[in-house]
């Protein structure tokens, strides 16, 4: 009769489902629950959470020994050494649970195999109880001590503060969620460009679509981006991103190149391709953007393969992105953009044109566009141009625009240092 006390999972009835999933899976309070046990030299240890409806909930569970205790299951408060320690009913040590009554006539005593016991609470950093840490041994202990107490109170306030950092990430992962959310239907998108400039006399030849989102001056767009990657929306995001991208090529003049961006994972997805697939834009580029490693190299040149009857492909941040020189000859791109930290000082850095020099070689070998990115100064666009690299992107042309600006930047601006 005093097993059926212990409820099955149910997890709907928590308030916030979303957390749970980091709270139970935590290593450190995992980590700090198990030394707990092993200082004592007891059986079991666990972890538990007040709930509504009276209830408290086993969050994380070490034990030695088969419990009717699990991650998730739940009991009345009333039937725990915990809440009544909380309340003063109990002592927070007890040696010997057939020495108390009320500890010894608990539901929570007839389920498990108890002979003594610890239990104290896990107080927020603001004093609100959110739980409490259980040790129990299955033989009473009269060597259990003041210092055990001590020690195991130790670990429970670093349980607590832990739990709480977990409580407080899964928070704020929750609203970044909500941000993010609340931009892929692509109405608080807006679209720039940044126009790319030839070296050589100075004509544009294209742009990069970027997305800005809403609070520019506040949070940058890699911060919305790295919000969608830590939510599980990094996807879904970048195809809004490159929908609006598309939507805004047609304000491109002919003649001039419009990328887009996507990392390995979207052009992995096909999503990219099915987008492409109908999109009538022309005179499209691709430019393959991101740090991560590609796990699967052969798969991400047969999908970028399956691109070009839509767009010419370019890779973004040569020098510093995911692949190696083999991996961007068998990529085969039309276009190759050197990173910008290698365009900064080049006119006054020996290392950094040598790098350069190295570059326009290797495109000039796979028969590829190089483009400098970050050409802020005058002196580095003349130091790009005379080592033979082909196009310029940065401030010295112009920033990101708005697509009418950038419009009419394409169609009126000639560089005055024509070669």
């Amino acid at each position: 009769m005093a097993s059926s006390a212990l409820l099955l999972p149910d997890f709907d009835r928590s308030p916030a489902p979303a957390l749970d999933h980091a709270l139970l899976h935590d290593a450190a309070i995992l980590g700090l629950l198990q030394s707990a046990r092993d200082h004592l030299g007891l059986e079991a240890a666990w972890i538990a959470r007040y709930v509504e409806d009276d209830l408290r909930e086993i969050t994380h569970i070490a034990s030695e020994i088969d419990l009717p205790l699990a991650a998730g299951s739940r009991q009345d408060r009333a039937d725990s050494w915990c809440w009544h320690a909380l309340h003063g009913r109990l002592p927070a040590l007890i040696a010997d649970l057939a020495d108390d009554p009320l500890a010894a006539r608990l539901a929570i005593a007839a389920a498990l195999p108890a002979g003594c016991c610890l239990t104290v609470p896990l107080h927020l950093s603001d004093g609100t109880v959110w739980g409490s840490m259980t040790s129990m041994g299955c033989q009473a202990d009269p060597s259990l001590n003041q210092r055990d107490l001590n020690i195991f109170t130790s670990f429970a306030q670093m349980a607590a503060t832990r739990i709480e950092s977990v409580l407080e990430e899964g928070i704020e992962l929750a609203a970044a969620r909500a941000r993010v959310e609340a931009m892929l239907d692509g109405h608080a998108v807006t679209m720039f460009q940044q126009p790319i400039h030839a070296l050589a006399g100075g004509r544009a030849v294209g742009v990069e679509c970027l997305a800005r989102f809403p609070d520019l001056t506040k949070r940058g767009p890699q911060a919305w981006f790295d919000d969608a990657q830590r939510t599980g929306l990094g996807m879904a995001l970048e195809l809004t991103a490159v929908r609006c991208g598309l939507e805004a090529v047609g304000q491109v003049p002919d003649g001039i190149y419009a990328a887009i961006n996507a990392s390995p994972a979207t052009i992995l997805s096909g999503d990219l391709r099915r987008e492409l697939e109908n999109c009538e834009a022309r005179d499209l580029v691709i430019e393959i953007v991101g740090h991560q490693a590609v796990e699967d190299m052969a798969a991400l040149i047969r999908e970028v393969d399956r691109l070009r009857p839509f767009a010419r492909i370019a890779i973004d941040d040569i020098g510093t992105g995911f692949h190696g020189l083999r991996h961007l000859a068998d990529l085969q791109p039309d276009i190759l953009k050197m990173d910008m930290l290698l365009t900064r000082d080049v006119d006054t850095d020996p290392a950094r044109r040598a790098i350069a020099a190295a570059m326009v070689q290797f495109a000039g070998d796979i028969g590829a566009k190089l483009v400098a990115q970050g050409i802020e100064t005058a002196a580095e666009r003349q130091t790009m141009h005379d080592l033979g690299v082909d196009y310029g992107q940065g401030y010295l042309f112009a920033r990101p625009l708005p697509v009418v600006a950038a419009q009419q930047h394409l169609m009126g601006v000639r560089m005055d240092d024509e070669e």
